[in-house]
């Protein structure tokens, strides 16, 4: 019998290594996995690679694994915010490298991790710094730079619903990169706040397949700042 749901956020991140890469869902304040983030601090993996479309908010979730010094590098589009002061003092200390990715790149090389591509032309970022030390190529009359997939040996994500097998749905824009994390790791750990019997998501509504998904763990929801739902 096919069954997928951990116990514990804890059983669920048993063996990640150090040096993981590790891609975690979430875009701004939206969809983050925090239960797991937090559970990924405890396990105490470090010298990660994270992936992430921001480098952290405040002091929590992803800005709370910098601060406990696990991370090496951060591959993101967007790090620096008002509220990013974790990721700006470990920066500019030098503690912490930094991979600067336009954001829809960085959601196409993990896109492209998952569909199984080589590499791919973009002409996002041809002619800037971004593309120092890349090949470049022209196709018909433009210029394109070469870039590679993101592969990843963990992916942490948020979920809305799952069932045992796997199956999973969003909640609005807490899908974000949800959908592409999973199928670009070696392993997918995902939170939930509702895990419903086989038969009760309807196949269409189905985002990501169980096929992608190693383990999915139920937690509470967490209530934001502002009082909505995260």
């Amino acid at each position: 019998m096919i069954d997928k749901i951990a116990p514990t956020v804890a059983a669920a991140l048993a063996g990640v290594q150090d040096g993981a890469t590790v891609l975690i869902g979430g875009f701004g304040t939206a969809g983050i996995p925090e239960s797991l983030i937090d559970g990924l601090i405890e396990q105490g993996a470090r010298e990660l690679t994270v992936v992430n479309n921001n480098a952290g908010n405040g002091e929590t979730g992803l800005a709370a694994l910098l601060k406990a010094g696990r991370v090496r590098k951060i591959i993101c589009s967007f790090p620096r915010q008002v509220d990013s002061q974790v990721f700006d003092g470990l920066y500019r200390a030098g503690k912490l490298e930094l991979e600067l990715v336009p954001q829809g790149n960085l959601a196409e090389r993990i896109r492209a991790a998952g569909a199984g591509i080589g590499a791919f032309f973009t002409p996002t970022g041809y002619g800037t710094e971004l593309a120092r030390g890349k090949e470049t190529r022209e196709i018909d009359g433009r210029m394109y730079v070469l870039e590679h997939p993101i592969h990843a040996d963990l992916a942490l994500i948020k979920a809305e619903r799952a069932d045992r097998w796997g199956n999973l749905t969003y909640r609005m824009t807490a899908r974000n990169f949800g959908p592409i994390m999973a199928s670009a790791a070696r392993r997918t750990v995902v939170e939930v706040p509702e895990i419903v019997p086989l038969g009760a998501l309807d196949p269409e509504a189905i985002v990501t397949p169980g096929v992608f998904v190693h383990a999915v763990v139920q937690v509470e929801r967490r209530i934001t700042q502002a009082g909505g739902a995260a």
